[in-house]
């Protein structure tokens, strides 16, 4: 029997903090985030962290910002109160990190909280103390710079129930090394020092030049990031994303090289992670993870970032252009790859990082091949080569021999050679080489053929009629009467991707033809695939999937194999297909096409000049 009803009563304004410490302070890495973002509001330039236990036994953040006034010490400590939300106006279009006024109250009542200040332009500094039962003191006088320093000790002292769940020193310390790594990562001109127990962890200078921002970069990322990435910047439609994309041959097996920020605030996002991951899907394999820092900036009452009381995630209000613009940017990035010169902005870190493969994800020694960006755009015209072979291959050569480059040195206008080079011979009928301005190519033949095929039935596909495949019996799928009325919605756009679907009353569906290019597929699985990505993304994802897939397995068939003999034309006509061909840069399942051996690097194997 349930007991007697309790009388509905008020909470004490301790254990409202306490609640509202339970939605924002989840371990000391949360309440970092917190301070950070207040001392980046109040226009730090510099801010020092040090942390004891992984952050636990004490949390100090100092920062050289324009400060508290002494008479708004401890209104700063109370609920709700703000300086960066005036009105209904201001919260539908927040420029600021911290707006919410619940941080230091939150963090104050779970914790043993100093806070000190001093305003720009006041005489002295003020201090005020909470002793974790809600209990503001009095302001005294202090030492102390311009700036603030929030000093937090004895994190969940008084919830032992909260401290019970906070993992080991190492773990928690983990945490909080990642939240200053994305605070420099998307505040590069703050200097930033992390200390624990007196060893320093982490020192940057405040970085505003391209050779700055990139050895920050190297600093928190690794030197391979760099080394691997394609520089973007792209705009429309009010929206501007910029920032670096890893080519995908060199991806991971965790999503740890994930950052994505939406004004300046880290988020996690479903709609971004899907364009991206949309953006990858043929050319990453499905086990690996891509890898980049993208930055998307939009004005602000575009996106509304009062979702959730950490902040993690927004609600874009045109969430399908938003979506549409990164898919967009990071595909045409990705096709251009690393065949194709981007012009960076005047004081932009350059594009055109040398490409290295990873090795154990530290720097690749000296001497490895490389994939460098070349200075030539898709579709460039071809007409300048001049190609003049004056003999073939001595028919007597063996099988696996390379053709000797018996042909007189073919040069682009302007005694140029073209970026992937001149082929000169073929190796174990596997590779060819090719002679390029600054040292040798290297080509997978088989997976740069894949890729070329690839893309042409791609662009084949896209450019004809979809062609559907009525089924003998059709399929007769029980699904919801939300997933009834999305077949009704998207009529056209099913029938436009070759796919015939019939209502049958409240809760049934009959698939009635496929495309013809999936004969044979699972109808009913395809279906409710599709009405998953209609229901949460509104487009047909898994339709263009599948058939990208199928084209993919089109293509790896038609490709050339393995020991198979090319001549020196049909090397060349690789080449420049490879030149033509958006994405060239590694084959579909994610994996390099091409490397290159710079002549730096085959003298400083040989060990030239020493």
């Amino acid at each position: 029997m349930p007991g007697m009803p309790k009388p509905i009563r008020l909470l004490s304004s301790q254990l409202v903090d306490q609640i509202a410490a339970g939605e924002v302070v989840e371990r000391p890495a949360s309440v970092a985030k917190e301070l950070i973002e207040n001392s980046l509001d109040a226009g730090a330039r510099r801010i020092e962290i040090d942390l004891e236990q992984g952050g636990v036994k004490l949390l100090r953040i100092r920062d050289d910002g324009h400060g508290i006034p002494v008479e708004e010490l401890a209104l700063a400590l109370a609920r709700h109160a703000t300086s960066k939300i005036g009105g209904l106006a201001d919260l539908e279009a927040v420029a600021s990190l911290g707006f919410r006024g619940e941080a230091l109250p939150s963090i104050a009542s779970v914790s043993r909280l100093t806070l000190t200040s001093r305003a720009a332009g006041a005489e002295r500094a003020w201090q005020v103390r909470v002793d974790g039962e809600g209990r503001v003191g009095e302001p005294q006088p202090a030492a102390h710079p311009t700036g603030t320093t929030v000093e937090v000790r004895d994190l969940f002292f008084n919830v032992p129930a909260r401290r019970k769940f906070l993992r080991t020193e190492k773990t928690e310390l983990g945490h909080l090394e990642q939240v200053v790594q994305r605070m420099a990562l998307v505040r590069p001109d703050v200097a930033l020092r992390l200390t624990h127990a007196g060893r320093g962890l982490l020192d940057l200078p405040a970085a505003a030049d391209p050779p700055g921002i990139e050895r920050r970069l190297e600093a928190l990322l690794g030197a391979a990031f760099l080394e691997h990435a394609l520089r973007l910047d792209a705009a429309a439609v009010g929206l501007r994303l910029h920032g670096w994309l890893v080519r995908p041959a060199f991806s991971r097996s965790q999503a740890d090289r994930q950052f994505f920020f939406v004004n300046g605030r880290a988020v996690r996002d479903r709609l971004v992670t899907h364009a991206v991951r949309q953006a990858f899907q043929d050319v990453l394999h499905q086990a690996r993870h891509p890898a980049y820092l993208l930055y998307l900036e939009l004005p602000a009452g575009l996106v509304d970032v009062n979702v959730h009381p950490a902040k993690h995630e927004v609600r874009f209000r045109e969430g399908r252009q938003v979506h549409d613009f990164i898919f967009r940017t990071l595909q045409r990035r990705l096709a251009e790859g690393g065949l194709a010169g981007t012009e960076a902005e005047p004081g932009a870190p350059s594009p055109t990082i040398d490409q290295r493969p990873l090795v154990g994800g530290a720097p690749p020694p000296a001497g490895t091949p490389r994939q460098a960006a070349m200075p030539l755009r898709l579709g460039d015209e071809r007409a300048g080569y001049r190609f003049s072979f004056a003999a073939q291959r001595p028919p007597a050569a063996r099988a696996d021999a390379a053709p000797p480059p018996v042909a007189e040195e073919s040069t682009a206008e302007g005694g140029a050679l073209p970026p992937l080079g001149l082929a000169i011979g073929q190796l174990s009928g596997i590779y060819v080489l090719a002679q390029a301005e600054d040292g040798l190519v290297i080509v997978d033949m088989h997976a740069a053929h894949e890729r070329i095929g690839y893309e042409r039935l791609k662009a084949a596909w896209a450019a004809g009629r979809v062609t559907s495949q009525p089924l003998l019996v059709p399929v007769v799928v029980a699904v919801s009467a939300a997933e009834v009325a999305l077949v009704e919605t998207h009529q056209a756009l099913l029938q436009g991707l070759g796919l015939a679907v019939d209502p049958l009353g409240r809760d049934r569906v009959a698939v009635r033809a496929i495309p013809a290019l999936l004969q044979g597929a699972d109808a009913e699985r395809l279906l409710r695939d599709l009405l998953a990505d209609l229901a949460v993304h509104g487009d047909a994802g898994r339709i263009a999937a599948e058939i990208d897939r199928v084209l993919a397995t089109l293509a790896c068939h038609r490709a050339v194999r393995a020991h198979h003999r090319l001549g020196l034309e049909e090397m060349n006509a690789l080449l420049r297909d490879m030149e033509r061909t958006a994405r060239a840069d590694q084959c579909n399942h994610g994996r390099p096409t091409w490397v290159r051996l710079t002549q730096q690097d085959l003298d400083r194997l040989f060990s030239r000049g020493r």
